[in-house]
């Protein structure tokens, strides 16, 4: 299947004859990887929420995203075979549906007040974005020339990186209380009291993740009433994993993806508590001009929007990477960056006050093309195992649900040890863009 030179438009000539425009179809899968940013930049803003909506210390609120994370170790696996036959388009329909169940679970766990219902809620949203994730960043890959995959998963996740933007906006508008509670000022309060607000707190999330499901559902059904291209081989709905662990890049990337997402979740999930810990009287400059904070506003409410300022930086990331992987090698850029990242840690593990913050705000810029290149690279010469071995690394993600717990626990004594965890993974993402990346067999 010769390619034509396109990138935009997304046009593959077919069998030597005709041509047909893959841009609608781009646009629309495109599309998913905003939708699963929403989900999981929502659970920085639920770790901190359920600490005193549901009576929980900070480790007890980390297993939130453990939850999620296992969610796509337990359904990568099945949604790579299950997708190598019945195709992309149903794979996605399914993870859609999954997630919009998931979402709408949120109703009755926040009526109850019961922490394994919210946990089994996250659970099913992450089993759905198991499907979209196998599915969409493998078909991004090969919907255009592959010469320029690298380049064009990274715009796709460019609006992965700006959806991420609106979990913590929507943590601090809809979610947060507009008064600053803790777990020893609710239990000093008279219990009636205390249980009044903490039923409230619990229920501020229904109407939030309500919307959220209904507008799953509203793009499931652009899904299931648009002609989506079927992109596979013959050989691809009979392969096995046989031989796949050969690869050796895969094997690398699987790890590196393992360390990112763990890396990913410990920073996202504890930035309000670091924040807070490291540097709550002081604010960054361009934050307090661009966020509407006020004298009202409490101080997880600001922390709050100086992680969406932090996300902001990790969508730049994902554009100037997308423009810079036009410019130099992947795997070049992809050891650069985590070069960066591990300095950036670094001192922020060493430093103090809003220097510190300054400088884990700025690793967000570094990570942001980490996710997609890691994966286009790790999929490179598959073959007909390219949706299994993109399941496998779809699979790595369950390192956001190993990692957190570790960086929770360390954070107990001192909230700043909690950046061992990301300063390692980084040194692992560097090894794969400076030498795992390399395609043999």
């Amino acid at each position: 299947m010769p390619i034509l030179n396109t990138d935009a438009a997304v046009r593959v000539e077919q069998n030597g004859t005709s041509t047909k425009s893959y841009l609608v179809p781009f646009i629309l899968v495109t599309s998913l990887f905003f939708l699963w940013g929403l989900a999981n930049s929502l659970n920085g803003t639920l770790i901190k929420h359920f600490q005193t909506a549901l009576n929980l210390n900070r480790a007890q609120a980390g297993i939130v995203d453990s939850a999620f994370y296992i969610g796509y170790f337990v359904m990568a696996l099945p949604a790579g075979f299950l997708m190598n036959r019945i195709g992309y388009k149903k794979g996605i329909l399914i993870g859609l549906f999954l997630y919009a169940i998931g979402a709408f679970i949120f109703y009755p766990a926040a009526e109850i007040r019961v922490y394994s219902l919210f946990l089994f809620a996250l659970f099913i949203i992450a089993c759905g974005l198991a499907f979209l994730e196998t599915a969409a960043n493998p078909y991004v890959t090969v919907l255009g020339n592959p010469a320029t995959a690298d380049s064009r998963i990274n715009f796709s996740q460019s609006f992965n990186g700006l959806s991420i933007i609106l979990g913590p906006i929507i943590g601090s508008l809809f979610i947060y209380s507009t008064k600053e509670y803790t777990n020893d000022l609710l239990n000093e309060m008279p219990f009636e009291h205390a249980e009044a607000i903490r039923i409230a707190e619990a229920q501020s999330v229904q109407m939030p993740y309500l919307v959220l499901g209904g507008i799953v559902l509203f793009v499931a059904i652009l899904f299931a009433f648009t002609k989506m291209p079927e992109i596979s081989s013959d050989g691809e709905k009979n392969a096995s994993f046989k031989g796949i662990f050969r690869h050796r890049h895969l094997v690398f990337g699987v790890i590196a993806q393992f360390f990112y997402v763990g890396a990913q979740a410990s920073l996202w999930g504890y930035f309000v508590d670091l924040k807070l810990g490291l540097s709550k009287l002081h604010n960054i400059a361009l934050v307090e001009w661009l966020y509407p904070i006020t004298a009202d506003s409490t101080s997880t409410a600001i922390a709050s929007f100086h992680a969406s300022f932090a996300l902001a930086l990790f969508m730049a990331g994902r554009f100037v990477g997308t423009w810079l992987l036009t410019k130099f090698k992947a795997h070049n850029l992809l050891a650069a960056y985590a070069a960066a990242c591990m300095l950036l840690i670094g001192y922020a593990l060493i430093g103090e006050g809003l220097a510190a913050i300054i400088a884990i705000t700025g690793a967000y810029f570094f990570m942001s093309i980490m996710f997609p290149t890691i994966f286009a690279l790790s999929i490179k010469n598959l073959g007909d195992q390219v949706k299994l071995g993109a399941a496998l690394v779809i699979m790595a993600i369950v390192g956001g649900a190993v990692l957190p717990p570790l960086t929770g626990l360390l954070s107990q004594g001192n909230m700043q040890h909690a950046l061992y965890i990301p300063l390692v993974a980084f040194g692992v993402i560097f090894f794969f863009g400076a030498r795992g990346y390399k395609v043999e067999s």
